[in-house]
């Protein structure tokens, strides 16, 4: 008997879990929806380096203003995909080539002793992970971004996770998405972003804390021209 009892109290658990894990995935979905209709004013991301900030005492502006696709300037939609994704119109949400190519330079030796980690997460991915995960890196937690990178691309056009991308990615202390980049760091908005100030904020997206308070000299300055080069050629939704 305490062995039966064991067994269905296993059982219950499972089920709950499982239970649990479907509405979880449930309001996932539930928030994309409501997101291919409204504009995105917060994200996990943004609301973990809010509780950051609180905790450590930091008085950084907070600037953040939701622009529309068209109010964005071409240069930094290519710029952007050319620097984080260049088959982003055509794969499904996931690049696996790439992914297991960061998978076996993080994992040589140099790598390791180094402590880098290279990435190979798609515009889709990057997008997923901002909206609604915690930074850590964990199998469990990449394999919640691939399914909610799934549902992204099942719910939503191209042009809608791009705009959502360009508006909620960080570009630096308290710093998300076109508009509040193009204006903190250029004065202008994103509409007016020129070729080469799109590329440099291209740039900036791997470590935008870091290049905030680098963002000019030899690296960056290369950067820029390469990716500015590369966006000529990218494509991008209409």
């Amino acid at each position: 008997m305490p062995s039966s009892r064991r067994r269905h109290g296993l059982a219950r658990a499972l089920l709950l879990s499982a239970g649990s894990l479907l509405i979880l995935q449930a309001y996932f979905a539930l928030r994309i929806a409501v997101w291919s209709v409204l504009p995105v004013h917060d994200t996990a991301f943004m609301r973990a380096e809010q509780l950051r900030m609180l905790r450590t005492g930091d008085s950084v502006p907070w600037r953040h203003d939701w622009t529309g696709y068209d109010r964005i300037s071409p240069w930094l939609k290519r710029s952007v995909v050319a620097s984080e994704d260049a088959t982003f119109l055509t794969n499904p949400g996931v690049d696996w080539k790439a992914m297991r190519e960061a998978w076996i330079r993080d994992h040589t030796r140099r790598v390791e002793r180094d402590h880098r980690i290279v990435g190979g997460s798609t515009i889709t991915q990057q997008l997923a992970k901002n909206l609604f995960l915690s930074p850590e890196r964990s199998y469990v937690r990449k394999a919640q971004e691939l399914v909610i990178t799934g549902m992204l691309e099942l719910l939503l056009d191209k042009r809608r996770i791009l705009e959502m991308y360009l508006n909620s990615v960080e570009w630096g202390d308290g710093v998300y998405g076109a508009q509040a980049a193009a204006r903190q760091y250029f004065h202008v908005p994103a509409a007016r972003l020129t070729r080469l100030q799109a590329a440099r904020l291209a740039v900036m997206l791997p470590a935008p804390r870091v290049f905030q308070r680098h963002l000019y000299g030899p690296y960056i300055d290369r950067r820029t021209y390469t990716i500015a080069a590369r966006a000529e050629q990218a494509q991008v939704p209409r």
